[in-house]
């Protein structure tokens, strides 16, 4: 078996986009799967910054990831969390990614078991 995820796009404009990502886990996990693919958005940006965080995590943490040679964390949500960020007032948070920078936004569960389950809704500014 493997969890049971979704990928929902709500919204993908030249600007921005909305995405919705869900996960029941199994007690698999994901390990660095790319959730925001830039190559797939409209207008096919470079990367994306972080402006708002919509989510809630039951029983997991999840690591959002800078997709590149060796990925750089973007976020953590930590287990058992509901909450909302913005950080649009400043610019979001930017892809400070390195080598190999692909512009992707990967996630990684820490501390999953089954039943565990996230919800996230991602609000991204594309460049």
């Amino acid at each position: 078996m493997a969890d049971a995820i979704t990928s929902q796009t709500i919204f993908d404009g030249s600007k921005k986009a909305i995405l919705k990502f869900t996960n029941i886990s199994d007690g698999t996990g994901e390990a660095a799967v790319v959730k925001v693919d830039v190559s797939a958005l409209v207008d096919a940006p470079t990367k994306v910054s972080i402006n708002k965080i919509w989510f809630t995590t039951d029983g997991m943490a999840v690591r959002m990831l800078w997709d590149a040679t060796a990925d750089v964390l973007a976020y953590s949500i930590a287990a058992g969390q509901t909450g909302f960020l913005d950080f649009s007032g400043f610019g979001g948070l930017k892809n400070n990614a390195g080598d190999g920078v692909t512009g992707d936004l990967a996630f990684t569960t820490v501390g999953h078991t089954a039943g565990d389950s996230y919800s996230i809704i991602l609000e991204v500014s594309k460049s």
